[in-house]
């Protein structure tokens, strides 16, 4: 990369934050939605320590504060900044999103989830899982488990998206579930918008899951049949949050307890002996601190009382 170049990035992306102005002669700039971040004194600080750690790393970080102040907001800003510096400035995203060759290329590096879990299944069990399942927001996490399998029609392809309250409401951010065919960010896929095309705005406890769009290659297995989506709601999530630390001493990310908690709901339903992967795609310490905030309010709902 040429010296004096400016990487813009739309999401926190900790493992590029940490090569970039160590290794390289050139500025890190970071997009960060204020949701993400800090909106104001009395909202949750969700994603305080992940940018702390990129500040730490030489990265600037630009918190967002246009619209709703959401990862849609930051994606915004990042493209809007990039499209205007061409000349100087490299775009990154972390999540499968966006205009071409952008979804291909997060697709083929994350590719290496699904290819590893194929391989050690193999190894182990002397075959392919039965279900695959993985939580979704713009669907880096679950194209790169679920692709290596997408020719593979003995397994089953399933996503969990962010509930949030429910998709009877208009909080949540469930656009395979809930959402229509529209265009974002450059991409034609499923959305969450009104009659007229207007993106609606979304909810999530997780950050990572909070966006009204999602990869295309997703959008084309939900149509195609070959992938299913459903939603799991917030306290749901806390509930799969909750179970996989006591049981396994596993903190996992907040995206990653809707794929789990949907991950153990499908097992209910499946035959003894047929085997079930759940990509826990994230470590859980980022979101300590919003799990306990929340709660007061979620707690009482799955019987979670961490109170001294």
């Amino acid at each position: 990369m040429n010296p004096g170049y400016t990487v813009r990035r739309a999401l926190f992306v900790i493992g590029l934050a940490w090569p970039s102005p160590a290794y390289f002669v050139q500025e890190s700039v970071i997009y960060a939605s204020l949701n993400q971040w800090n909106q104001n004194p009395e909202d949750v600080r969700r994603q305080a320590l992940n940018v702390f750690r990129m500040r730490l790393l030489g990265a600037e970080v630009i918190p967002v504060e246009a619209g709703t102040r959401t990862l849609r907001d930051a994606v915004n800003e990042a493209l809007r900044h990039w499209v205007v510096h061409l000349e100087t400035t490299h775009y990154l995203i972390g999540s499968a999103i966006g205009p071409h060759p952008f979804p291909t290329i997060v697709r083929t590096f994350q590719s290496v989830i699904g290819e590893e879990t194929k391989e050690q299944l193999r190894e182990k069990r002397g075959k392919l899982p039965d279900a695959v399942v993985a939580c979704v927001g713009g669907g880096s996490n679950a194209v790169g488990m679920f692709y290596p399998f997408s020719k593979d029609p003995s397994v089953r392809l399933v996503g969990f998206e962010a509930g949030g309250d429910g998709i009877d409401t208009p909080r949540h951010s469930a656009t395979l579930t809930a959402g229509s065919h529209g265009v974002l960010h450059g991409v034609r896929t499923y959305v969450l918008q009104d009659t007229h095309g207007q993106i609606g705005d979304t909810h999530s406890v997780s950050a990572g899951l909070d966006y009204p769009g999602v990869g295309p290659e997703l959008s084309s297995w939900k149509d195609s049949g070959r992938a299913e989506f459903r939603a799991v709601m917030d306290a749901q999530a806390f509930e799969g949050f909750r179970l996989i630390s006591q049981l396994e001493g596993i903190i996992p990310a907040l995206e990653s307890a809707h794929g789990i908690y949907g991950g153990i709901e499908l097992a209910k339903t499946m035959k003894k002996g047929e085997d079930l992967v759940i990509c826990v795609s994230g470590r859980g310490d980022k979101d300590v601190q919003s799990v306990a905030d929340e709660l007061p309010k979620i707690g009482p709902v799955i019987g979670w009382d961490l109170r001294f």
